[in-house]
């Protein structure tokens, strides 16, 4: 692969499974640092209190972030009972505490009111910015900003186990911009307790799952330089839900131009446009013709 001035150009996905205690950006950095990619991006960030699956894009895979942003993802998290904290999880102070310990049969007839669009509000400690300004920064300065409740999907809610009194464990499937602190905080509050995450973990994002996850420390296997085939994922990866659109080598070209391409009528939506088994770009088609929203540049 050809070498810029700042890297490689490398394009395609790594999924890494994000260690306890590490930021998203310092995994970015290790990633930088094992490929010498010229361009990366990571498509959700995770909690330093997180673990999981963070898709990191590189190269022309940045050009599908937002795509990655908006797929369904899934997580499996623990709520601990009784004790409700400034940042709806164990990192923060204890506000409230309840002697309520829920059983089994609450819990889940609880949880059907939490199923399908739901609105939520935000944790104090999250990075939604309030008059130019993080919220965990006003936070953090003593100042408690109200914050407005959101529309959120949530598409399955489980309950896996009651370790002991004090824990419950559950797993997730919900759409783009759902706080899963936010979502045990209110459960318990539901329950006529209190109660915050005490641990988390996001085991899928759109296409990505475990499977094709990497360690950190395996990270550094890797040498300095673009990685294997089997680690280095196809950039239309995150396109996995979008129906693709062949092309004509002629249309192509138009598309690669900025060009709009005539296409059957019945054809409309977002469409991943591909020619010889290559991705072109992403295009958006109605009444006949489709435009093209990223262009690729995949030689």
């Amino acid at each position: 692969m050809a070498r810029r001035r700042k890297g490689l150009s490398v394009n395609g996905w790594i999924i890494v499974d994000k260690p306890l205690g590490m930021t998203s950006t310092q995994v970015i950095g290790k990633v930088r640092r094992a490929t010498q990619a010229a361009k990366l991006g990571h498509g959700g960030t995770l909690d330093p209190l997180a673990t999981g699956i963070l898709p990191i894009a590189l190269g022309e895979a940045t050009k599908t972030i937002a795509w990655c942003q908006d797929a369904t993802k899934t997580y499996r998290f623990s709520i601990a009972w009784g004790a409700a904290t400034t940042t709806d999880d164990g990192e923060g102070e204890i506000i409230a505490r309840s002697d309520v310990r829920p059983e089994k049969p609450e819990i889940e007839a609880a949880m059907t009111g939490f199923l399908g669009e739901i609105d939520q509000v935000p944790p104090i400690f999250s990075a939604l910015k309030v008059n130019g300004e993080r919220a965990y920064d006003l936070a953090r300065k003593g100042e408690f900003p109200e914050l407005a409740s959101r529309r959120v999907r949530i598409d399955s809610l489980s309950l896996l186990g009651l370790p002991d009194a004090d824990h419950g464990d559950f797993e997730v499937v919900c759409g783009k911009g759902t706080y899963v602190r936010s979502l045990a905080r209110d459960l318990a509050r539901a329950l006529g307790t209190c109660g915050h995450v005490s641990a988390l973990r996001r085991t899928r994002v759109g296409a990505f799952g475990e499977a094709s996850a990497i360690s950190v420390e395996n990270l550094q296997d890797l040498g300095h330089g673009p990685p294997p085939s089997g680690i280095l994922l196809p950039v239309e990866t995150a396109l996995d839900d979008i129906p693709a659109l062949a092309l004509t080598e002629a249309t192509a070209a138009r598309l690669r131009q900025g060009q709009p391409v005539d296409v059957p009528e019945d054809r409309s939506g977002t469409f991943r446009a591909r020619y010889a088994d290559r991705l072109v770009a992403i295009v958006q088609a109605d009444l006949g013709q489709a435009r093209s929203l990223r262009v690729f540049n995949l030689d």
